[in-house]
């Protein structure tokens, strides 16, 4: 059945492996109903329950490889790999029963839980645990609703970490917002700043150059009128300089006159 299967080289060797445990298993617990000595039958269903402890640990590794594989089969084959590892559970599972029974002919009523559904658990050889298949039908509802109701606790405290880590994420997100429309308002008023810069640069450069011109206005103006105060000092000093031509505006000197002195001729 299982060798039909199709596996990888992994999938095989441990399920090569689980097989040849479970075929020990057998002929172990066949051995076990002939012996009567009670002390060889315990040490013969520890050499059992190690071998179970084996079985348990190879299934483990073949549900790993599974899920590792899952990708890479299509859905039916997973499927069919899935049934096997249900199947070599619950056989697992039958010798714990067997193992409980023998156990319970020898006085010792610990039981070791194999519990392979979901994950294989340890052992716990220190505690009385009822298997699945000795409880009630209604101690297996009562566990179901147990069940049931923590998982809609969990269910419920998973939503209000996602409400929490929804609320976090919106008030982020409008922290942010606000923090990206002042970067905006900061830098539209940086670039009016730099522009208002540019147009002071210019106009300071403006007025340098207007207060140079000025200042070369200012002395034109103070040579000509230099010159002109000149002029006017040297022709009011010598009015006779023929050099000095007759400034436009400004009357020629009068000529100096001469009173004529008549005598009497008495």
């Amino acid at each position: 059945m299982a060798t039909d299967l199709p596996m990888s080289p992994e999938l095989e060797q441990i399920h090569g492996e689980i097989r040849d445990n479970f075929r020990a298993l057998a002929n172990g617990f066949q051995k076990l109903d002939k012996i009567k000595d009670s002390n060889r039958q315990s040490k013969q269903l520890e050499e059992l329950t190690g071998k179970m402890r084996e079985c348990k640990r190879l299934i483990k590794e073949f549900d790993r490889e599974i899920k590792d594989e899952e990708s890479k089969n299509p859905p039916e084959v997973n499927k069919q790999l899935n049934d096997e590892k249900q199947s070599m559970i619950k056989e697992l599972n039958s010798y714990v029963a067997l193992r409980k029974t023998f156990m319970n002919t020898l006085g010792n009523k610990k039981v070791e839980l194999f519990d392979m559904g979901a994950g294989v658990s340890e052992p716990t050889a220190d505690e009385n645990v009822k298997m699945a298949s000795s409880m009630s039908n209604q101690e297996l509802v009562d566990h179901g609703r147990k069940a049931m109701d923590e998982t809609d606790q969990a269910i419920e405290r998973s939503k209000m970490v996602v409400q929490q880590t929804i609320e976090v994420g919106t008030q982020t997100a409008g922290t942010l917002k606000g923090q990206t429309e002042q970067m905006g308002r900061i830098v539209n008023e940086l670039d009016t700043i730099q522009f208002s810069i540019k147009k002071a640069s210019q106009l300071v450069k403006e007025i340098g150059r207007q207060v140079a011109t000025d200042k070369c206005i200012m002395l034109f103006l103070f040579l000509i009128v230099c010159g002109v105060i000149a002029i006017i000092v040297v022709k009011i000093v010598n009015p006779n300089n023929k050099d000095i031509k007759n400034i436009p505006g400004l009357a020629p000197p009068v000529p100096s006159r001469r009173l004529l002195y008549v005598r009497d001729p008495q």
